[in-house]
């Protein structure tokens, strides 16, 4: 039951053949009122003044449309969960920086019914939660003109935070409770005309009511007890953004393009890098807003705390019985295991290194560096009871995506590992908030088929030159997720017993 990795994953698309014909249907129901029309103005006895009054009638109608289109183009659709771009005049749609949770701030302006409910994490029907951010001016009073615009507007502030801009000027960022029916292009205006410009919203949820401090303090503690929480803190500091970890040097040992940061960093508007600390560079890209300095200073204290601690891996453990009687031991691994897992490769047949990597065989063991690093992922090893590894399981971060994959042992396939391991993953990557994974294999690895299978999740099959890429949606799976912190428990046909060291 293997797989391999990093091969992107093309979703394709379908096509509607109803659409089609009701498109051939309207051509030609246009095709014979045309001609009508023709045949009346050509031998009608008031052709020419009818051809006269249709083309002033045509005009009028597309001015009223351009006017239409002008005034209500930035109107988000209803209920929508996509960002809401709207400009700072006359709704134009403009781009700006997005920060991290909000601060606590203070409530100003009458508060939405739900108010409580909102308060406490819960959802009040006839509210729904913002995020907006937008630049003002950094003179006395232009706060206070954005809160009575809101206020005015029936938005309930919930929390505030300012970042400071070296060039003048601050941005102002808000959690607000709206009425529902209250579309997010009238905040926009409201704020416009109080002064505030490159504004930026979008829907927000229970989880953005959690003061700033209070949500670092949490992703630094997650960061000292994991390495490989590093990158997931990042995306959760800065929102909606694209991470990558480029090592210092490729696979085949030259320097790696763009892995020399400096130990101050960069920040260039949508872009930062920071210097890893286990060497390379951390790139962090959110085209669609620029970074302000003071999620750069976050996002750079966050990387000296990682540098600090050192390597460091979860040290629990569980010890399952399988249903043939055999004991194994599930824990987390690291580079220290470089050496076992190089050992598991040498006991693997050609075939099952095949379904697993890229390339020619031999090379498979250049790759381990890469996956045992806590940087790129998390990854789990199963052991026997005298500390023989006979599996690994990669949850390996891919961009904005996230795979998995499995390398099982010859003599130790079939027997139920392999949907153990990826049993554990997925409520690692339901853990880390990820919205799906994806496992690229062979049609003919019926092992991880049915293990992906195994789990219950909508799937997504998709096969590209011999290639399946399976892609699990995680939706379901958030309500049935694991403990916070370490390794869940093992169910269904395993007895567990959990050790700690």
């Amino acid at each position: 039951m293997t797989d391999r990795i990093h091969v992107p994953a093309q979703r394709s698309h379908r096509h509607h053949w109803r659409r089609d014909v009701v498109e051939l249907a309207a051509l030609f129901c246009a095709v014979a009122v045309a001609d009508g029309i023709a045949n009346l103005v050509a031998h009608g006895p008031r052709g020419p003044v009818l051809l006269v009054a249709s083309a002033v009638a045509l005009l009028v109608t597309a001015a009223f449309h351009t006017w239409w289109a002008r005034r209500h183009s930035h109107a988000p659709p209803p209920d929508a969960a996509e960002p809401a771009f709207a400009g700072a005049a006359a709704g134009a749609a403009s781009v700006h920086g997005l920060g991290s949770a909000p601060a606590a701030g203070t409530g100003t302006g009458p508060a939405a019914p739900g108010a409580q409910a909102a308060a406490t994490g819960g959802a009040s029907p006839h509210a729904v939660l913002w995020r907006m951010r937008t630049t003002v001016r950094d003179e006395p009073g232009s706060l206070a003109a954005l809160c009575g615009a809101l206020a005015r507007s029936g938005a309930d502030i919930l929390t505030l935070q300012t970042h400071p801009l070296p060039e003048g000027g601050t941005v102002d960022e808000f959690l607000l409770r709206a009425p529902r029916e209250l579309p997010s292009a009238e905040l926009t205006r409201s704020i416009a005309r109080a002064g505030g410009h490159s504004t930026w919203i979008e829907r927000a949820d229970a989880h953005d009511l959690v003061d700033t401090p209070t949500r670092v303090l949490g992703l630094a503690t997650r960061t000292a007890l994991d390495a490989a929480e590093l990158p997931l803190a990042l995306r959760q500091l800065l929102g909606r953004c694209t991470i990558h970890s480029i090592p210092a040097t490729t696979l085949s040992g030259r320097p790696n393009a763009g892995a020399d940061a400096p130990v101050e960093g960069v920040l260039e508007a949508t872009v930062m890098r920071l210097r890893d600390p286990s060497g390379g560079a951390i790139t962090v890209e959110r085209p669609y807003l620029p970074f302000t300095p003071t999620e750069f200073a976050r996002a750079r204290a966050l990387v000296e705390l990682d540098a600090r601690l050192g390597p460091r891996v979860p040290r629990s453990q569980d010890v399952l019985t399988l249903p043939e009687g055999n004991e194994i031991t599930v824990r987390r691994a690291d580079g220290a295991d470089l050496p076992a897992a190089r050992a598991m490769h040498d006991r693997c047949s050609d075939r099952t290194l095949s379904l697993r990597y890229h390339g020619p065989v031999a090379d498979a063991d250049r790759y381990l560096g890469h996956l045992l690093s806590p940087r790129f992922g998390r990854t789990l090893a199963a052991t026997t009871a005298s500390g023989r590894m006979v599996a690994l399981g990669h949850l390996l971060w891919d961009g904005d995506e996230t795979e998995v994959a499995l390398l099982i042992e010859d003599d130790w396939q079939r027997r139920g590992i392999g949907s153990e391991l990826l049993r554990r993953l997925i409520a690692m990557a339901v853990e880390a908030r990820c919205d799906s994974v994806y496992a690229v294999t062979q049609a003919s690895n019926t092992g991880m088929v049915a293990a992906m299978r195994g789990l219950g999740l909508p799937l997504d099959y998709q096969i590209e030159e011999g290639t399946l890429v399976i892609t699990a949606r995680l939706d379901a799976a958030r309500t049935a997720a694991g403990p916070p912190h370490g390794l869940p428990r093992a169910q269904h046909a395993y007895e567990g017993r959990e050790q700690q060291h």
